[in-house]
């Protein structure tokens, strides 16, 4: 079944580093945005009858795109690591059962439905709107932001309900103050209530406002009030995604630190104080990271895109997760490659200088890292991303080996 694993790693690669995987992304979700400008469109009043037929046709070739592509997704998921284990139908079911498959669904649906009965349900129209959703499945950042919102849960829900008395607290007094003066507007709490949600936001249409001078005192407390309360959720909503984005790069950078074999044997503490030195570094396709006879002064973790290590007339391709130079924390040494950037690239990099700090204060580390690179060193075990600062003996015997 070459064919699934090819659409299943086109469809739902995890990296998204090739060109096919990142050009069907960019693809679909230009005709997301514009499925949603047509929409828009369409309810102009006078729009002409020839862009009715357009956007008629683009609307059948939307939906067959879209459905397709759910076929397709339900049809490869068997391919998906978790899923592999159970029999194909009900791999299926629960894949389609999973929140993107859903929306998914629902944005195809109402197009079906009217295509299906001949029946030009306008209110069904809207639903197409859903298919701005599908835009999260391409963006990582809003999957970040869906977990943010789903783990401060329980504090955003405390603001809610505090919002929601102060409404109702401010919307009271007011009927109280402001009742005899204007009956119609703050005759009742549900009346006043329109005024204090206006206020407590921050709107202020001006549509409604007290002309008592207690009542105005009152409206300006009520301003601040919502000023201060009102800005409570954005702030927990940043604070959250600044941890999850922290959180999000601990794991990645621990993982790709606990790889390298001079560090495998290293405690948690250990990994995370040698993770905290590690600089991001985002360089365009074609960049020169290193150069021949250059001092080896840092090793570099490639988080995602591909480099190309050029060696004369050996050449090495590594991608996300692979790392090199890492001989150059331990010898004073040159470059012995050339380092290229084959596509747009995240490193993350290590000084030799933030490292060789770190074991001055840290005898154990030290003594740690000495004696697994010692090992290393009499087996003659040298890492692939120790090519471009192999002594000259080394290097030529690992040419040979890979030939």
């Amino acid at each position: 079944m070459a064919l699934k694993q090819q659409l299943y790693d086109l469809l739902e690669g995890g990296n998204r580093a090739k060109f096919s995987q990142r050009l069907v992304d960019y693809l679909l979700g230009l005709l997301i945005v514009g499925n949603v400008l047509a929409v828009a469109l369409e309810s102009l009043p006078d729009i002409d009858p020839a862009h009715v037929e357009f956007f008629a046709v683009f609307e059948i070739f939307s939906l067959a795109v879209f459905s397709i592509e759910y076929l397709t997704r339900l049809w490869v998921c068997t391919e998906h690591l978790p899923l592999k284990r159970l029999k194909a139908g009900e791999a299926r079911r629960r894949y389609a059962l999973s929140p993107f498959m859903i929306i998914d669904l629902l944005a195809i649906l109402p197009s079906l439905v009217v295509s299906v009965i001949g029946i030009d349900l306008r209110f069904l129209r809207i639903f197409r709107l859903l298919r701005l959703l599908k835009l999260a499945r391409y963006s990582p950042t809003i999957i970040t932001l869906g977990r943010v919102l789903y783990g401060e849960r329980r504090a955003l829900g405390a603001v809610v309900i505090i919002m929601f008395g102060l409404l109702m607290l401010s919307a009271s007094i007011m009927t109280i103050i402001e009742a005899k003066a204007q009956p119609e507007d703050f005759g009742s709490i549900p009346a006043s209530m329109w005024w204090a949600l206006a206020t407590l936001s921050t709107v202020g249409y001006g549509d409604v406002v007290p002309i008592t001078a207690l009542g105005r005192i009152f409206g300006g407390i009520v301003t601040l009030l919502g000023v201060a309360m009102y800005a409570l959720p954005i702030a927990i909503i940043a604070s959250g995604f600044t941890n999850e984005s922290r959180r999000r790069d601990f794991v990645i950078t621990w993982g790709m630190v606990a790889r390298v074999p001079l560090f495998a044997k290293l405690d948690p503490v250990s990994l995370a104080k040698i993770g905290g030195l590690l600089r991001a570094k985002s360089v365009p396709s074609g960049y020169e990271i290193c150069h021949r006879g250059q001092p080896a002064d840092s090793m570099y973790f490639i988080v995602s895109g591909e480099v190309i290590i050029d060696l004369d007339d050996h050449r090495m391709t590594l991608e996300e997760g692979d790392f090199f130079g890492e001989i150059a924390l331990l010898h004073d040494t040159q470059r012995r490659a050339h380092v290229f950037a084959l596509t747009e690239c995240r490193l993350m990099q290590l000084m030799k200088t933030d490292f060789h700090s770190l074991m001055e204060t840290e005898p154990k580390l030290r003594e740690e890292i000495a004696e697994v690179a010692a090992e290393r060193l009499r087996q003659g075990e040298w890492a692939q991303g120790d090519l471009g600062d192999m002594p000259d003996e080394e290097l030529h015997n690992q040419r040979c080996q890979d030939e």
